[in-house]
């Protein structure tokens, strides 16, 4: 029995001398510096012998079962050699054997601390050291010892927060996130106003904690739970936790990358404590925005250094709201040199592009592209060029912007080269509309399919949009056989899946007199497209309905899109989500509908009921050119022609562009005859150089040269009433584009 005892002593007294370098380890504070690298280790304090099967934490090792006796034999060396209890010396070698890489051995001794029972210690330890460091300050009487000390609670809670990152390396992240998530809950309780500054300063309690807050989302995340990572991430932001400007900025914008990308939408924030100016996010997006914007305000304030990504992701979040001018005005207040001057140019101006400022973005595109800027900018040249050739009046720039794009370019990539060209030739078609001769058209016109023409062949012709210009561009010109061969090109490439192919392949099919062909892809393509994308289908159904004479059926079908536009508008205001560009589109279609029933019913004598539709268009918009244009129109019927010169009149006030109310103006003054013939072929010549192909422009003109009665008058009509003929013969029951 002697020599037994003699034996004990002797193995005790080899684990105290063993450990008694740790103990100097740990006193001295340093706790979790060696937590993130760990290095791992053949040999265990708690390990024994090993299988296959055992979990490793490097490839290709094996990590040893932990032994239970010699665990308990370090546990009491730990206890005899200082004055840790056993929650303590087990927390104490749960670590040891976790910064040498055994993290099963580590989480059988932390699994062997009851939590539970010390958590009501730990938090009657921590309110009475908080209260104990106030009173010390107002130095005021001693308050009774607390049951822990708060080294003590240190340890405990790195005892929780390891046996988390345990769980996490063994694949059980709900386990470690339930874990971590004590740590959370212990100090909450503790503390009613918050973590103190100093309490822990000395054992690294705020670290621990620090640690813990960050952990606890990923946790979540890991664990496939989206709710429970939102949850986390909202209470890791509450300021009770002393983080510091880092730390709140590095959770902030993993929140808000989670936001913007989990791919479902969470219950928004309960804020019924903000006062009422407040703002209060209603959904991801929103939030996500909100705290991006935060980010942006606390590196102008320099609280925080700069990061690129927070951009990127505000930039993205704004696309997704539909709210770029916004984006604009975050970036307008960087301080300079966060981005780049030139940077800074250019992501305003496709800001303002995507808000609808063209001409903003314009501008900024033209500073940019100076000769102190940055001339040979191939991205700028080629917005530049798309904005210019999105108007008439700019479409000479934009083909120089396009030619500039290709100079830069030389011998470079064809896709770039194809973008280009294709600029150039929408850039070309749209001078040919505002030219003055018609050498100059036709010229421009030549030039601009020979653009697209290369534009798609160096593209293999399986460019998509540039397939749509081209088509589109023969169909202007009437080249219809040419026109219906490469859309008929585009849909079988896109598969259907585009609205804007199904709609021109029709209207170069009703160009065409192809009427039954135009229903037939009109039906096909109502039968692939989504409720709220059937709109353009059914007008232009109902329109070739109209064209072969039933009357009936188009009127149903009209019926049938306000139906669906009414509820689509509902659905737009009462869902904040969609854009507001799409709600607007709904308006506008709407009314287009009010005003094509309209003139079926001025057309067929019904007054009344076109007067309810005129109603209808003004209760949608009062401020349209179409609706006084087509109010002129039931006055010329009706044989009040003064009327009908005032509503005209109420239109080009408007848009001094509309076309229609141009020719009607000079149809209703030759039969008022009260005008000079000057002013009246002002009129119709002012509705030709905006729309050339304007068969009634044309048809009407001939009228005037006629009613003149000289022979070069007549020989003029002739050519107006053959070019008006001609003209019809393709003409679409819509306008091409």
């Amino acid at each position: 029995m002697k020599s037994e005892k003699r034996i004990s002593q002797r193995r005790r007294s080899r684990i105290s001398l063993k450990f008694g370098k740790f103990m100097k380890y740990i006193c001295s504070g340093e706790q979790l510096k060696a937590v993130d690298e760990m290095v791992p280790s053949s040999e265990s304090i708690g390990t024994k012998d090993c299988s296959a099967s055992d979990y490793s934490s490097k490839a290709g090792e094996v990590v040893k079962h932990p032994d239970i006796g010699n665990i308990e034999e370090a546990e009491w060396s730990l206890r005899e050699t200082s004055s840790l209890n056993y929650e303590e010396a087990r927390a104490l070698l749960g670590r040891i054997e976790y910064q040498k890489g055994n993290i099963e051995a580590a989480l059988h001794v932390f699994e062997g601390i009851d939590i539970a029972a010390a958590t009501p210690k730990m938090k009657i330890a921590l309110a009475l050291a908080n209260r104990k460091g106030e009173r010390h300050k107002r130095r005021s009487q001693n308050l009774s010892s607390p049951p822990m000390s708060v080294h003590a609670i240190s340890l405990l809670l790195e005892a929780i927060f390891l046996k988390a990152k345990c769980l996490q390396g063994l694949g059980r992240f709900k386990e470690a996130a339930q874990s971590c998530k004590v740590i959370l809950d212990i100090v909450e309780s503790s503390f009613a106003e918050g973590f103190p500054e100093n309490l822990g300063a000395d054992c690294k309690l705020q670290e621990t904690l620090n640690r813990a807050v960050e952990l606890l989302p990923e946790l979540w995340k890991l664990a496939d739970a989206p709710r429970e990572t939102i949850m986390s991430y909202r209470r890791a932001l509450l300021p009770c936790w002393n983080l510091d400007a880092e730390t709140t900025a590095k959770l902030q914008k993993e929140f808000a990358i989670f936001l913007l990308y989990c791919g479902g939408e969470t219950c928004p924030p309960n804020l019924r404590s903000q006062m009422g100016s407040s703002f209060v996010p209603r959904n991801n997006i929103e939030e996500a925005i909100l705290l991006l914007m935060i980010l942006l305000r606390k590196v102008a304030l320099k609280r925080i250094e700069w990061d690129p990504s927070i951009l990127d992701h505000l930039s993205f979040a704004f696309s997704i709201a539909g709210d770029l001018s916004s984006l604009a005005k975050q970036i307008e207040e960087l301080l300079p040199g966060i981005i780049n001057r030139k940077e800074r140019y250019r992501i305003l101006a496709l800001c303002y592009y995507g808000a609808g400022e063209d001409l903003v973005a314009l501008n900024l595109l033209r500073k940019l592209l100076s000769g102190s800027e940055d001339p040979k900018c191939l991205p700028a040249l080629l917005i530049a060029s798309k904005i210019c050739g999105e108007y008439p009046d700019l479409a000479e720039e934009g083909a120089t912007f396009a030619s500039r794009a290709l100079e830069c370019l030389g011998d470079g990539c064809d896709q770039m080269e194809s973008i280009a060209n294709c600029l150039l030739g929408i850039s070309l078609s749209a001078q040919s509309k505002v030219a003055i001769t018609d050498f100059d058209r036709a010229t421009r016109q030549a030039k601009a399919l020979q653009a697209l023409v290369s534009a798609a062949r160096s593209t293999n012709m399986r460019d998509l949009s540039i397939l749509y210009r081209l088509s589109l561009e023969y169909a202007e010109q009437r080249k219809l056989n040419a026109a219906h061969y490469y859309a008929k090109m585009l849909l079988k490439l896109e598969g259907g899946s585009n609205l804007k192919g199904w709609l021109l392949m029709a209207r170069i099919l009703s160009a065409q007199k192809r009427y039954e062909d135009a229903e037939t892809i009109l039906n096909a393509a109502l039968d692939q497209t989504g409720k709220w994308e059937q709109g353009e289908l059914l007008r232009t159904k109902a329109k070739v309905q109209l064209v072969q004479g039933q009357l009936k059926g188009a009127v149903e079908t009209y019926t049938h899109l306000l139906a669906a536009l009414q509820v689509q508008t509902k659905t737009f205001s009462s869902d904040k989500r969609f854009y507001k560009g799409s709600a607007n589109h709904a308006r506008s279609l709407e009314l287009e509908v009010w005003l094509d029933l309209a003139f079926i019913y001025i057309n067929l004598s019904q007054w009344h009921d076109a007067e309810i539709c005129l109603s209808k268009s003004e209760a949608i918009s009062s401020y349209s050119a179409s609706k006084c244009h087509a109010t002129g129109v039931l006055y010329e019927k009706k044989g009040l022609y003064k009327d009908a010169i005032k509503a005209f009149r109420s239109a080009l006030n408007i848009d001094p562009a509309h076309v229609p109310s141009l020719i009607s103006t000079a149809v209703v003054l030759r039969q008022l005859s009260d005008q000079s013939n000057a002013v009246i072929r002002s009129f119709l010549m002012a509705a030709l150089r905006l729309d050339g192909m304007n068969s009634s422009a044309w048809y009407n003109l001939g009228l005037f040269y006629k009613s003149q009665g000289t022979q070069s008058s007549k020989l003029e009509a002739a050519e107006c009433f053959e070019a008006a003929a001609s003209l019809e013969e393709t003409a679409p029951v819509e306008p091409f584009r």
